[in-house]
């Protein structure tokens, strides 16, 4: 008789647990996601911690990056978990700390303001303000449905996720803009950002409707996405603040180290820094 074995009633029952966490609908996909490439892998047979070794192997060689692997390997020890299977746990990879990020990947405040721009002229002013709604809170793209009309009028969103609370703030340019178009678009009650048929925004659309701007703006679609507006405010806020605590609680982060991914510089911001230091006489 096997022993521990990965079967369709367990993956039913862990995608109810996950449901019943609460978690997020992309969380819930990703950990499904992870799971089920790793059945498909062993394929019925017997799930061992020297399965899981072999796994790890396996996608190393396949070249995946270390930080893919661990993300997968994070999902295993969800589910590791949930069965009391915790003796199937295995050593992540190890990193560097990253300590800039890459330059490709980077929007700056510039191509940004580009974006924005562009919206305008293309008339998308829904897009236009969910990108400053966006990168002028800090929220993610999932939280936008607390963006309600009555959060507008009072000036601030309470976002309650993954049993947590917080309170974000309104600027007041950002809310006068937001008032002006709930006021346009008869939009009496409930989320501000929503389809024609009068369902929220998803993050799909928003980062379809993006990418379309990248052309006329000038700027790389691999920098486009709706978590990139996020990092940028991350980053203007730290520039100013440099209270890397306060941040962590203002973008909704259990620990601080999330944080710290969001506001590494660029390679040039290093390098510039690097060359103010006048260390080479």
């Amino acid at each position: 008789m096997k022993g521990k074995v990965i079967t369709g009633e367990i993956l039913s029952a862990f995608h109810k647990n996950l449901i019943e966490e609460e978690k997020a609908t992309a969380t819930v996909e990703k950990y499904l996601r992870d799971v089920n490439a790793f059945a498909e892998y062993i394929n019925g047979g017997e799930l061992t911690k020297d399965t899981v070794i072999a796994y790890k192997a396996y996608l190393n060689e396949n070249g995946y990056a270390p930080r893919s692997i661990n993300s997968m390997l994070a999902s295993l020890h969800k589910l590791f978990d949930f069965l009391g299977w915790t003796d199937c746990k295995v050593k992540t990879v190890k990193l560097q700390r990253q300590i800039f990020c890459s330059e490709e990947k980077e929007l700056t405040k510039a191509e940004y303001t580009r974006l924005c721009r562009t919206a305008e002229r293309k008339h998308n002013e829904r897009l236009l303000l969910i990108m400053q709604t966006i990168c002028g809170t800090g929220i993610r793209v999932s939280e936008l449905p607390f963006i309600t009309v009555e959060a507008v009028h009072k000036g601030e969103a309470t976002v309650s996720l993954k049993g947590k609370t917080r309170t974000i703030f309104l600027v007041k340019d950002l809310q006068k803009k937001l008032l002006r178009y709930i006021s346009e678009q008869m939009i009496t009650e409930g989320a501000v950002f929503i389809t024609r048929t009068g369902k929220p925004m998803s993050r799909t659309n928003i980062w379809r409707e993006m990418k379309n701007l990248c052309l006329e703006a000038g700027v790389s679609p691999e920098k486009v996405f709706p978590h990139n507006l996020r990092h940028l405010f991350a980053r203007v806020f730290y520039g100013i603040e440099k209270d890397i605590a306060k941040l962590a609680d203002i973008l909704g982060h259990s620990s601080i180290e999330t944080t710290r991914i969001y506001i590494i510089s660029s390679g040039s911001e290093h390098r510039k820094l690097m060359e103010t230091m006048r260390l080479v006489i």
